[in-house]
């Protein structure tokens, strides 16, 4: 009965909320339960950076036609190898604005993954733990919220911009840690204000008259995860009355420089992930999907990796010119990489035996290479990186305790990157 009870809350207060803010994120609310800690970290670190903007390359990026270019025609196909300014660093000739900024890049060729499907491999970036179906791990943005909190309470700390519907959110988590859903980053904070017509007596009115139909049932069920339903009810109405609002709102924003990151919704939604941070908030990933690209590999990635060139050469820029890049990590992920041979649709299949991921700004050392492949591609020659490892590189960076455990509601322990080990010879 208790169980019915639970689940009927939970669809009303997932109902409810949208109609406050319009937007999902309750969409992946745990289940009862409380994660509670084991003593104190011995891992932890200063920090060098404060905030995050992550940015996922969703379906797969191919490493060879972008951060990890080769000599091999039979390979590359039409793609070239790039020259920049910093002698051992090559990219594609995909990425030329991003070529300028080489000296600012931590290039890590030598990434593998145990997961070479999408979702799975999606999960475990985000998590460092295999999906499965009885628990749903935490992902860095709730992580970095949990020990660390908000750093601007009008806002919610953890923001997801795109339309990556498999995200693991805040996981076994307490539901405040979940990231803010938004889906197109040129459309505001939808429903935020009120309705036409919509007094502020008559709102005060329906929210009390709310509260004393809620008393009963939170009284009854005096849990940490029914209290966050209220919570979030008042933080939704404080975001609804908050100058810092406007920080979802990019129409302020010069119109060259919304051409400059592109004006597409990776493009903007890098461009707000910025004004995000300005207003406080610690976590903020964009996504950008296509990267799937078993067929027309080399029609399909010039056209994904100019948006990226774009939006991230810009990002660079203009974080360096407000003053922010020193504080901020960017950070730029994917599942897998793509394989060496080229199939009979002009495509690139899975390949989780090496990829590349890269970090910018945040204490990172700029202008390095992490790591290599063999001549094709194929292999990891030298220094592999396990996803744990990277995910506690970022951990690290944040000043995170990487070897305190936290408890699932089965009483299961986990830390925020399982074992993970931090790469720190990125750092300065």
């Amino acid at each position: 009965m208790k169980q019915d009870l639970d689940l009927s809350r939970r669809h009303f207060i997932s109902r409810a909320a949208k109609s406050f803010l319009g937007v999902s994120a309750l969409s992946s609310l745990p289940d009862f339960g409380r994660a509670a800690g084991a003593g104190a970290s011995t891992a932890k670190q200063v920090a060098t950076a404060k905030r995050v903007i992550y940015l996922y390359m969703d379906g797969g990026m191919s490493h060879l036609d972008t951060f990890d270019p080769k000599t091999d025609g039979e390979v590359m196909g039409p793609t070239k190898r790039l020259d920049t300014k910093v002698d051992d660093l090559k990219l594609s000739d995909n990425l030329p604005l991003l070529g300028r900024h080489a000296d600012k890049l931590a290039v890590v060729n030598s990434m593998i993954s145990t997961q070479g499907a999408h979702k799975q491999g999606n999960y475990y970036m985000h998590t460092s733990y295999e999906f499965r179906t009885s628990i749903r791990h935490p992902a860095m943005g709730a992580w970095l919220l949990k020990f660390n909190g908000r750093n601007n309470p009008s806002l919610p700390g953890n923001v997801m911009i795109g339309g990556n519907s498999s995200h693991p959110g805040a996981g076994f988590f307490e539901a405040s840690l979940s990231p803010l859903m938004l889906r197109d980053p040129e459309g505001g904070l939808q429903n935020s204000a009120m309705s036409r017509g919509m007094t502020e007596e008559r709102f005060n009115f329906h929210r009390s008259l709310a509260e004393k139909l809620d008393q009963p049932f939170v009284e009854r069920y005096d849990q940490k995860n029914v209290r966050a339903y209220t919570d979030m009810y008042a933080d939704a109405i404080k975001l609804m009355r908050s100058k810092d609002l406007a920080a979802f709102d990019l129409s302020p924003e010069p119109e060259a420089m919304k051409e400059r990151y592109g004006k597409n919704p990776f493009g903007q939604g890098c461009l707000l992930a910025r004004r995000l941070l300005e207003h406080g908030v610690s976590f903020v990933e964009v996504s950008m999907g296509g990267w799937d690209t078993h067929n027309s590999n080399f029609i399909n990635v010039p056209t994904q990796a100019a948006t990226l060139d774009a939006a991230f050469s810009t990002l660079l820029d203009d974080l360096q010119h407000r003053g922010m890049l020193d504080d901020t990590l960017i950070v730029l992920a994917t599942e897998f990489g793509r394989t060496p041979e080229i199939n009979t649709n002009e495509g690139r299949d899975h390949h989780p035996q090496a990829f590349t991921c890269v970090l910018a700004g945040g204490g990172v050392k700029g202008g390095i290479v992490h790591g290599k492949t063999d001549e094709r591609g194929a292999k990891i020659v030298e220094k592999p990186v396990k996803v744990g490892d990277f995910n506690a590189t970022i951990g690290y960076a944040l000043g995170l305790p990487l070897d305190q455990v936290l408890y699932s509601p089965s009483m299961r322990p986990f830390t925020v990157a399982d074992k993970g080990q931090p790469l720190v010879d990125l750092f300065a």
